[in-house]
């Protein structure tokens, strides 16, 4: 359940910005009805909540979802390298 808007914890925001952006930002937010803080919280909340989003969510064509796919179904051998780094890793890291 999401909380009341009184207890939501907030935090200050300064900037510096040009006079022509904060009034263009003013006149944007007085056009939806909002507060210009209203409006910035709508506007760069949800395109940094897509920069992250882009950022940590690996999107992968169908095609290469289908390999992965089957590489975790049917996974390839190990070749000489990998098998002599494991076990080396094995040599370094004893279990507790």
């Amino acid at each position: 359940m999401p909380k009341p808007q009184e207890e939501i914890e907030t935090a200050r925001l300064e900037a510096r910005i040009p006079v022509q952006v904060y009034n263009q930002m003013q006149r944007a937010a007085r056009l939806r009805g909002m507060t210009l803080t209203g409006y910035l919280i709508a506007t760069v909340g949800e395109d940094a909540r897509r920069v992250v989003e882009d950022a940590e969510i690996l999107r992968l064509a169908r095609e290469d979802q289908i390999r992965f796919a089957e590489a975790l179904i049917n996974p390839p051998r190990p070749n000489a390298r990998l098998a002599h780094a494991a076990k080396r890793h094995a040599e370094l890291i004893k279990p507790r």
